[in-house]
């Protein structure tokens, strides 16, 4: 089972992956950003890295991603690139995940793409409005990405808010859920971990 957790930058998808992992378990789930399979741009200058346009699908490797995907769901191990977001490369140590009963995908433009959308059994929209969004990427770049306020503010006028327009907010009507800021996520998290649990089961039954 593939579950897709969408939404904006700073809606609180990783927060509600790691949730259900947690609630779930590791043994049972892998946990999948889109973000680790941002284009190497190695070749480039820092100063062009910095300003590239992160929040277009052109920015990702999607054949990559969808291929990963189609692999684990077809029981075989893959591996997954690790980027390092203060340099915009990847990493020369891949991430080894071998297949687990579930995976969740998490990410802004996974909702927009799709060859990734056909492969998910489950696609869930965390509707978070843009000023709570906002302050929580200011904070993620700032403690986590060697960003500063100025670095964050431009990137988030000039690509981040027009681009969430363009490809992330339509997305929403692909979504089997949609949870609005404010709602029950924790409620969410619970019967999505029902739902796979017992989906789990149903599968082993059938075995």
């Amino acid at each position: 089972m593939i579950v897709g957790i969408c939404g904006g930058t700073g809606s609180g998808k990783t927060t509600m992956a790691n949730a259900l992992v947690e609630r779930i378990g590791a043994h049972a789930i892998n946990l999948i950003e889109q973000d680790s399979y941002y284009k190497n741009l190695s070749s480039l200058p820092l100063d062009e890295r910095r300003v590239a346009n992160f929040d277009h699908p052109d920015s990702l490797d999607i054949d990559n991603l969808a291929a990963d995907l189609k692999s684990l769901k077809a029981g075989n191990t893959v591996e997954i690139p690790v980027y390092d977001f203060t340099t915009h490369t990847r990493k020369s140590e891949p991430l080894v995940l071998s297949p687990k009963p579930v995976t969740v995908l998490e990410g802004i433009l996974i909702l927009s793409i799709a060859e990734l959308r056909e492969q998910m059994d489950i696609k869930v929209y965390l509707d978070t409005s843009s000023d709570t969004r906002l302050l929580r990427r200011i904070k993620r770049d700032i403690q986590e990405r060697g960003r500063t306020l100025e670095q964050t503010l431009l990137q988030y006028e000039t690509t981040i808010r027009p681009m969430h327009h363009e490809y992330v907010e339509p997305t929403k009507e692909f979504a089997d859920i949609v949870v609005p800021e404010g709602g029950h996520r924790g409620l969410l998290v619970d019967m999505l971990a029902a739902l796979i649990e017992s989906e789990m089961k149903r599968s082993v039954t059938t075995i």
